[in-house]
């Protein structure tokens, strides 16, 4: 069962398993551009998703995943959530986080409903952590039964260790 909060939630879309091809989507960039996953031509893509930057939690996780990844080499990671694109930006900012990507799926729900994260109750997305390969086959994935916990990060940090 799902949980936000320890209150019972329903995720909705496809849900995604390792080995599949991630399906392509659109989303928002912070210049309010429609950006797809076939914009992004690094060797790996970390999708990095969280239910809203303004909270601890998901600032936390942003945090930490783009910081531990930035000395990889081709490689990229797209944080995605629906906030609009504004709070992405201001949230950056706030941060000192100028070179990360945010993406906002608030607009038409594309990359929530390809890959089973919309929580249908709140209009947000489900945490989650996917890694994409060269051939953007799914080679990771995580997918959190309670929203207000951090994802493994020692399991997705060894794991990316070893694609180096």
């Amino acid at each position: 069962m799902k949980t936000f909060k320890h209150s019972p939630i329903t995720v909705l879309g496809t849900v995604k398993k390792t080995h599949e091809v991630a399906p392509n989507f659109s989303a928002l960039n912070t210049n309010l551009e429609m950006v797809s996953l076939d914009s992004f031509k690094q060797k790996y893509v970390v999708l990095n998703v969280v239910p809203s930057l303004d909270t601890g939690v998901c600032s936390l996780q942003t945090r930490t995943i783009n910081e531990q990844l930035a000395s990889y080499k081709d490689m990229v990671v797209l944080t995605i959530s629906n906030d609009l694109p504004f709070a992405q930006k201001r949230w950056c900012g706030a941060e000192g986080l100028d070179n990360i990507i945010t993406l906002s799926d608030h607009r038409n729900l594309d990359f929530a409903m390809k890959y089973g994260v919309l929580i249908e109750e709140l209009r947000l997305l489900a945490r989650s952590v996917f890694v994409l390969n060269e051939k953007r086959e799914i080679v990771y994935l995580e997918y959190l039964d309670e929203m207000s916990e951090h994802p493994n990060y020692e399991n997705l940090f060894n794991f990316l260790n070893n694609l180096k």
